[in-house]
């Protein structure tokens, strides 16, 4: 049954949505490559191909670490972009290697196997939950700013396919248990409250006199990666789990820092407040007779 429109009332108007830039949408679209990149991993892993799918993997990191560089550098920055980056980081570094590592490995342990994999994906999916929270955080204080809260979901990644990493180098092979064991923990550093590095301020500016030398060394690591990819990624991992440490020391140490300036200015007004702060005492008269003294 249809309904006739009614001659007496006004036609409702039509909601107009302005057109958005083309600068909005180049970092959707690298979010959804890395997003296809995530996805054709797992199927490379159901067919047995596990270095082609580390190397999806790979490239949906590196993918997810330019993405947002380019909408900040092109002013492309959205609610929707943020919602859709936290969407694929979950599927990339949460859901595949999760995947990865069972059908590789962890399904030896069966049930076992499954909930250390499972764990690690809802630890991703946690670590990226909180830090859609965090972002916009006004009592974050400023040196807090070069540090994220726990590891990153893509460095996870990287990091819990390490025994993949050594098994491609001939390594001795590592028992299923301690590879499940080895892949909780990574998820706890995951949801952990440890700082860690970002590195967001370094490079943003290069000297003039460096960008040559930045040029080549970007292209060697390109090589490295491409000619060496298992040693690359093997050095690469056990260089970020040992700057973890590093990390922790020098928030604490920007976190003592800061305390010491807040407290340095609270004294400061508190001076400024109180009219006899400062001032030497006044000697004390004694109005007793002389001769009493």
């Amino acid at each position: 049954m249809t309904t006739l429109p009614n001659p007496r009332l006004p036609d409702a108007p039509r909601r107009r949505f302005r057109p958005i830039p083309l600068r909005m949408l180049v970092p959707n679209i690298i979010t959804l490559l890395a997003l296809c990149a995530g996805l054709t991993a797992i199927r490379l892993t159901i067919e047995g191909r596990i270095e082609l799918a580390l190397g999806a993997i790979v490239f949906a990191a590196v993918l997810d670490g330019i993405d947002g560089r380019v909408a900040r550098l092109i002013k492309g920055q959205s609610r929707f972009g943020a919602e859709l980056d936290s969407l694929a980081d979950f599927v990339n570094f949460g859901v595949t290697p999760a995947l990865i590592l069972y059908f590789w490995k962890l399904n030896e342990l069966s049930n076992v196997g499954w909930i250390a994999v499972m764990v690690f994906a809802i630890g991703g999916g946690l670590r990226l939950a909180r830090f859609s929270v965090q972002i916009d955080d006004p009592n974050k204080p400023a040196f807090a700013e070069n540090f994220f809260t726990g590891v990153p979901a893509p460095a996870g990644a990287i990091c819990a396919l390490l025994p993949i990493y050594l098994s491609l180098l001939g390594a001795p092979a590592i028992p299923a248990l301690a590879i499940a064991i080895y892949v909780l923990v990574v998820a706890f550093l995951m949801v952990s409250r440890m700082p860690v590095f970002s590195g967001k301020k370094v490079g943003a500016r290069v000297p003039r006199e460096m960008v040559l030398p930045v040029i080549v060394l970007v292209i060697l690591v390109i090589a490295l990666l491409i000619g060496y990819p298992w040693h690359v990624l093997t050095a690469g991992t056990l260089l970020f789990l040992g700057s973890l440490p590093v990390g922790w020391m020098s928030y604490r140490e920007h976190e003592r820092r800061a305390a010491q300036a807040a407290a340095a200015t609270t004294s400061a007004a508190d001076n400024q407040h109180d009219p006899f702060a400062g001032r030497p005492p006044e000697p004390l008269h004694d109005d007793r007779p002389q001769h009493l003294n």
